[in-house]
């Protein structure tokens, strides 16, 4: 009887125990999960303001600054050399360059040589934290997306965050992309401050208010990292979805829904005469119907991986860029049975399989511009030329959707490939027919084929990256707008 009592007691200490370390984490957690108030304004977009409250995340968010500081065109020779042919007649042809990171998103904005004095405010939309505030009622409202960059936004913008506010974010990070464009200032909340993402999501019937946690940690990336045009009444900035998320969906709205609404194209090619398409970076479209998202995985499982700093405090790493810098915390977490190494390697196999095909499809595509260049000044009926043009616009739109995303197919592989077949064979079919045409009329298809060979060369060998796109066009190939 005393052993038993003596054991009753053991028990009785150890589960009373138990129960006290319950109730301590219980209260913990719940405490945790508590709103946050961190005093600041609720309208506050500076990055420097959030920098003593959350020194941790703040450090991390600094690393941004270290991750490219050179500017790099991607019509370079070792990355995209024929973008200048390609996009010829449109700004990108003129300056396209790899992107340097979060932290010089607003910087680059104001530089690039693309942007003129005709360009309008919607351009601004995903390069500043300033944003939401110049949609205000009492900033620009609904007037923001048609105001003219240069002469209204960049004198505003310049006199709420003057430049300089912080030497350690440069002349325009302090402003750039940052804390408030995810976060509540003062609950630090996730939040979704980009209209056009909220309207989009209604008209896909998708609450927002019943995000879980998961879907926030992709969604507030994907309020900027999308596809988009500018609706033309207002120049507002929408995302096509209404059909789905995938390429082909996207390419039918486009033919669809959005001429019914007034756009019709966003350029008219130099080259082919063709009505054109330009993807912007559509990672959240391209990623939704891959591997990882298929398999509940969020934007910021990889790309903010949970750390451990400071030696104990575990936090979301604010360093946003490829998870190949962050492989044991981003990768690892799922992947335990792989060695970094084995990792990488699969990575830069994805990858490098698709540069191999995407080069395939964009220099397909662009002989099939000059194709159709020749269809015109030799004279082929203009039935014939629109035909072979809708086969060059949807070549165009099936590698540029894939070129402009920022995996370089990691984020779908199986999508990225086939969009370059597809883009491959509407090249290849728009080749085909402008060759009969020609055959017909007497043109001499080789000596054809040899220009376009000179052309592209000469774009190639161009050393001033901004003079390449003036090689695209030449006597042969004279400008068709």
């Amino acid at each position: 009887m005393g052993n038993f009592s003596k054991r009753s007691f053991l028990l009785l200490a150890f589960y009373s125990l138990l129960l006290i370390a319950l109730v301590a984490c219980n209260s913990s957690e719940a405490k945790e999960n508590e709103p946050m108030d961190t005093g600041l304004d609720k309208n506050e977009f500076l990055n420097i303001a959030f920098k003593d409250q959350f020194p941790l995340q703040w450090e991390s968010y600094m690393e941004n600054m270290i991750n490219q500081k050179d500017v790099i065109p991607k019509s370079d020779p070792s990355i995209e050399p024929y973008l200048p042919a390609l996009w010829s007649g449109y700004g990108f042809a003129i300056e396209y360059n790899k992107t340097r990171g979060h932290t010089y998103a607003l910087e680059d904005q104001i530089n690039i040589r693309r942007v003129t004095d005709k360009t309008g405010g919607s351009c601004l939309t995903c390069k500043s934290s300033v944003v939401p505030h110049l949609l205000s009622d009492e900033e620009f409202g609904d007037g923001y997306w048609a105001a003219n960059f240069n002469n209204e936004i960049l004198p505003r913008i310049t006199e709420l965050g003057a430049p300089g506010v912080s030497e350690e974010l440069g002349e325009w990070g302090h402003i750039s992309i940052g804390c408030s464009d995810c976060h509540d200032p003062v609950t630090m909340e996730l939040r979704v401050t980009r209209p056009s993402f909220t309207n989009a999501m209604e008209r896909m019937g998708v609450d927002l208010s019943q995000s879980t946690q998961n879907d926030m940690r992709s969604y507030v990336c994907a309020q900027c990292h999308v596809e988009y045009y500018f609706e033309p009444e207002k120049n507002k900035v929408t995302f096509p979805w209404d059909l789905g998320l995938r390429v082909e969906n996207i390419y039918e709205y486009k033919e669809t829904i959005a001429k019914e609404q007034g756009f019709d194209y966003d350029w008219i090619h130099q080259i082919s005469g063709t009505p054109s398409l330009k993807a912007q970076h559509p990672e959240f479209e391209l990623s939704s119907y891959g591997p990882h998202a298929t398999a509940g995985v969020s934007c910021s499982d990889c790309h903010m991986p949970y750390q451990r700093v400071d030696g104990k405090k575990k936090i979301s790493s604010h360093r946003w860029g490829s998870p190949l810098e962050t492989i044991e915390e981003s990768c690892r977490t799922c992947h335990g049975d792989k060695t970094p190494t084995q990792l990488e390697d699969r990575v830069k196999d994805i990858q490098g399989r698709h540069k191999v095909a995407l080069l395939e499809a964009q220099e397909l595509n662009t002989i099939s511009h000059y194709y159709v260049n020749r269809m015109i000044t030799a004279g082929v009926s203009e039935e014939k030329i629109e035909e072979a043009q809708q086969h060059v616009r949807k070549a165009q739109w099936y590698w540029d959707f894939i070129a402009a995303e920022n995996s370089y197919g990691f984020h779908n592989p199986d999508g990225s490939i086939d969009a370059f077949r597809i883009s491959s064979i509407e090249s290849q079919a728009a080749i085909v027919m402008a060759t009969e045409e020609l055959a017909k009329l007497g043109e001499d298809i080789e000596e054809l084929k040899r220009q376009i060979e000179v052309t592209m060369q000469a774009i190639y060998d161009e050393e001033d990256h901004f003079e390449k796109h003036k090689r695209a066009i030449n006597e042969w190939f004279p400008a068709q707008y």
